[in-house]
Protein backbone atom coordinates (compact mmCIF):
# COMPACT_ATOMS: atom_id res chain seq x y z
CA UNK A 1 0.00 0.00 0.00
CA UNK A 2 1.15 3.49 -0.87
CA UNK A 3 0.77 6.66 1.15
CA UNK A 4 -0.37 9.82 -0.64
CA UNK A 5 -0.47 13.38 0.64
CA UNK A 6 -2.89 15.57 -1.27
CA UNK A 7 -2.90 19.36 -1.11
CA UNK A 8 -6.33 20.78 -1.92
CA UNK A 9 -7.50 24.18 -3.09
CA UNK A 10 -11.11 25.23 -3.43
CA UNK A 11 -12.17 26.39 -6.87
CA UNK A 12 -14.44 29.43 -7.20
CA UNK A 13 -17.39 27.03 -7.15
CA UNK A 14 -16.02 25.23 -4.09
CA UNK A 15 -15.50 28.39 -2.05
CA UNK A 16 -18.96 29.72 -2.96
CA UNK A 17 -20.37 26.51 -1.45
CA UNK A 18 -17.82 26.17 1.36
CA UNK A 19 -20.54 25.43 3.93
CA UNK A 20 -21.07 22.11 2.12
CA UNK A 21 -17.38 21.18 2.31
CA UNK A 22 -17.62 18.92 5.39
CA UNK A 23 -20.48 17.00 3.74
CA UNK A 24 -18.50 16.75 0.48
CA UNK A 25 -15.58 15.35 2.47
CA UNK A 26 -17.83 12.69 4.03
CA UNK A 27 -19.02 11.68 0.55
CA UNK A 28 -15.39 11.52 -0.62
CA UNK A 29 -14.46 9.32 2.33
CA UNK A 30 -17.21 6.83 1.41
CA UNK A 31 -16.07 6.84 -2.24
CA UNK A 32 -12.42 6.36 -1.22
CA UNK A 33 -13.28 3.40 1.00
CA UNK A 34 -15.34 1.82 -1.80
CA UNK A 35 -12.25 2.12 -4.01
CA UNK A 36 -10.02 0.38 -1.44
CA UNK A 37 -8.45 3.51 0.04
CA UNK A 38 -8.12 4.48 3.68
CA UNK A 39 -8.39 8.15 4.58
CA UNK A 40 -5.70 8.49 7.22
CA UNK A 41 -6.41 12.13 7.94
CA UNK A 42 -7.99 15.30 6.64
CA UNK A 43 -7.18 18.80 7.81
CA UNK A 44 -8.59 22.17 6.83
CA UNK A 45 -5.74 24.63 6.61
CA UNK A 46 -5.20 28.38 6.36
CA UNK A 47 -2.60 29.58 3.89
CA UNK A 48 -1.64 28.55 0.39
CA UNK A 49 -3.77 25.38 0.56
CA UNK A 50 -7.29 24.92 1.91
CA UNK A 51 -7.03 21.28 2.93
CA UNK A 52 -4.55 18.43 3.33
CA UNK A 53 -5.76 14.85 2.82
CA UNK A 54 -3.67 11.78 3.65
CA UNK A 55 -4.65 8.58 1.83
CA UNK A 56 -3.37 5.02 1.94
CA UNK A 57 -3.95 2.60 -0.93
CA UNK A 58 -2.84 1.82 -4.43
CA UNK A 59 -1.56 4.55 -6.72
CA UNK A 60 -4.31 3.70 -9.22
CA UNK A 61 -7.13 3.92 -6.67
CA UNK A 62 -5.85 7.22 -5.27
CA UNK A 63 -5.52 8.70 -8.75
CA UNK A 64 -8.99 7.53 -9.80
CA UNK A 65 -10.67 8.79 -6.62
CA UNK A 66 -9.03 12.21 -6.86
CA UNK A 67 -9.88 12.52 -10.57
CA UNK A 68 -13.49 11.64 -9.80
CA UNK A 69 -13.83 14.16 -6.99
CA UNK A 70 -11.93 16.79 -8.97
CA UNK A 71 -14.32 16.39 -11.90
CA UNK A 72 -17.14 17.71 -9.68
CA UNK A 73 -15.56 21.16 -9.89
CA UNK A 74 -15.20 22.09 -6.21
CA UNK A 75 -11.48 21.44 -5.72
CA UNK A 76 -8.12 21.18 -7.44
CA UNK A 77 -5.54 18.80 -6.04
CA UNK A 78 -1.81 18.26 -5.99
CA UNK A 79 -0.80 14.81 -4.81
CA UNK A 80 2.56 13.54 -3.65
CA UNK A 81 3.61 9.94 -3.05
CA UNK A 82 4.86 9.75 0.54
CA UNK A 83 7.36 7.40 2.19
CA UNK A 84 7.87 6.57 5.83
CA UNK A 85 11.37 6.77 7.27
CA UNK A 86 11.60 2.97 7.07
CA UNK A 87 10.36 3.00 3.49
CA UNK A 88 13.00 5.56 2.59
CA UNK A 89 15.69 3.41 4.23
CA UNK A 90 14.76 0.56 1.89
CA UNK A 91 14.85 2.87 -1.12
CA UNK A 92 18.32 4.23 -0.40
CA UNK A 93 20.05 1.18 1.05
CA UNK A 94 21.51 0.15 -2.33
CA UNK A 95 22.62 3.59 -3.49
Amino acid sequence: MSMHITLVNFTDQGIRNVKESPDRYEAFKVLAEQMGLTVMGVYYTVGHYDMVVILEGSDEAATAALLKVGSLGNIRTETMRAYSVEGMRKLVENL
